[in-house]
């Protein structure tokens, strides 16, 4: 019998869509634009999305620790509450900043790592609408939420992957410089406030200076971390013979 010629298999696409040192100038420019115009107006219904993100946070680790919640309030000025019943109280106070910027790491990574931008678009737009009707209990906090979650619905249908792949980038990258911009102004300028960190002070000890300075380490080494992933270079595939 004639000997057959083994046919290479075809080589799998590379996720990154961009070459490496495009990626990371696209990055740090949206970074730039952010730290520079960060008290600008325009980007308030950003922040209130963070906001969204962090109550929801504390909500929904108040479930998974076995507690219940029985209210979620989003308002205007940037400010939120979570009222839960139940639960353990520590995971749930710390929850709301580490949470969020979670969420920020993982659209950004996510984002800059895979072509599914339009389907990770629309499965933000349906866990926005979900965390609406679940906990969401005030006028406001309901209209964002629902309005979010529609335009995030729009945005995955009707734009393209590479307008959809910007927008989870400048999410993710506003929700992760949210939180130690935050942390600093709420627990290290201002201790006074009632913060997360003052409650946790008064749940387990401490001070609010003590909690708010473990959580900005955190949060600034899981930004390093998590820029450093989303432009990462992948491996070349190999041809298999």
């Amino acid at each position: 019998m004639p000997d057959r010629q083994a046919t290479p298999a075809p080589a799998l696409p590379s996720m990154s869509k961009t070459p490496a040192w495009l990626d990371a100038a696209l990055l740090f420019g949206i970074l730039a634009i952010l730290v520079l115009t960060w008290q600008y107006a325009f980007w308030t219904p950003l922040k209130i999305l963070v906001v969204f993100f962090h109550e929801a946070s504390h909500a929904l680790m108040a479930i998974f620790t076995g507690g219940s919640v029985e209210r979620m309030e989003i308002v205007p000025n940037q400010g939120g509450s979570v009222l839960s019943r139940g639960g353990n109280a520590f995971l749930i106070v710390t929850a709301g900043y580490l949470g969020s910027l979670l969420i920020g790491a993982c659209l950004l990574v996510f984002a800059s790592r895979s072509r599914l931008d339009r389907w990770i678009m629309g499965a933000l737009a349906i866990c926005m609408a979900l965390l609406t009707v679940l906990f969401i209990r005030n006028l406001y906090g309901f209209v964002f939420g629902a309005v979010g979650a529609l335009i995030a619905l729009l945005c995955a249908f009707w734009l393209s992957e590479r307008v959809n792949d910007f927008l989870l980038r400048l999410i993710g990258l506003t929700s992760m410089v949210y939180v130690p911009l935050d942390v600093y102004s709420d627990t290290l300028a201002r201790p006074h406030l009632h913060s997360d960190a003052r409650i946790l002070a008064n749940l387990v000890g401490g001070t609010p200076q003590l909690w708010g300075t473990l959580w900005l380490v955190l949060a600034l080494l899981l930004i390093v971390l998590t820029v450093w992933l989303s432009f990462r270079p992948r491996a070349t595939p190999r041809q298999m013979p």
